[in-house]
């Protein structure tokens, strides 16, 4: 199963890579640099598809748990004073994701969307301290219903160059749905109640719906 905002990358590479095939088998008459040619198309094929596939997950929705946006590792568990929004001391909790990484976002609690504001930025390396505030970037903000707000920051990296964001300002988000897709390696940010008990720690790998990133208290 492959996600929708990959649908016309992969048939357009389907069709390229299908025309180089042939062009090969017709044009080069050296064996072993054909294959090899033919064999690089292939592979590009099938990394695409990779990047872009989307299987289906056994969601979990707890009302008291903040649950990873996005799958990658643990980058930053820090206190920081988050200024765009919320305007004081947040716990912000960083995930990278490789391009090897699944790229689908998803909703980490549910809640009214309440803000969702696109940044025009910088292309820093997604591991980059100042990559948070400075890259391009998508900021939302949910409020939930018993723990207030919780803001996760979409953040493209060096690679990544294009941010698609499903939040719409006062519509329902529903935890684990799918939120947007960073295309190619990124970086996702949680900003949490800072009384929040953090339950992942530096270096851990994370599921995007299913691991819990912190109870709310």
């Amino acid at each position: 199963m492959f996600h929708k905002e990959g649908f016309k990358i992969i048939v357009t590479d389907f069709l390229i890579s299908t025309l180089l095939v042939i062009l090969l088998e017709n044009f080069i008459k050296h064996e072993v640099l054909k294959e090899i040619l033919q064999a690089i198309i292939l592979i590009k094929f099938i990394l695409i598809l990779w990047f872009f596939r989307n299987p289906k997950i056994e969601k979990i929705n707890d009302e008291d748990f903040v649950i990873s946006p996005a799958d990658g590792k643990i980058l930053e568990i820090k206190e920081e004073n988050e200024s765009e929004f919320f305007k004081d001391k947040r716990i912000q909790v960083s995930i990278f994701l490789s391009i090897f990484d699944l790229h689908v976002n998803r909703y980490p609690i549910s809640g009214e969307i309440i803000y969702s504001k696109h940044h025009h930025g910088k292309y820093l390396v997604a591991w980059h301290p100042k990559s948070s505030d400075k890259n391009e970037r998508t900021s939302v903000v949910i409020k939930h219903k018993k723990y207030g707000n919780i803001m996760y920051r979409q953040i493209a990296g060096i690679i990544a160059r294009r941010i698609v964001n499903y939040a719409k300002t006062n519509a329902l988000a529903l935890q684990g749905n799918d939120s947007g897709f960073i295309k190619f390696g990124s970086r996702v940010d949680l900003f949490l109640p800072i009384n929040s008990i953090i339950s992942v720690k530096i270096g851990d790998r994370v599921k995007g719906g299913i691991t819990e990133i912190a109870k709310l208290v």
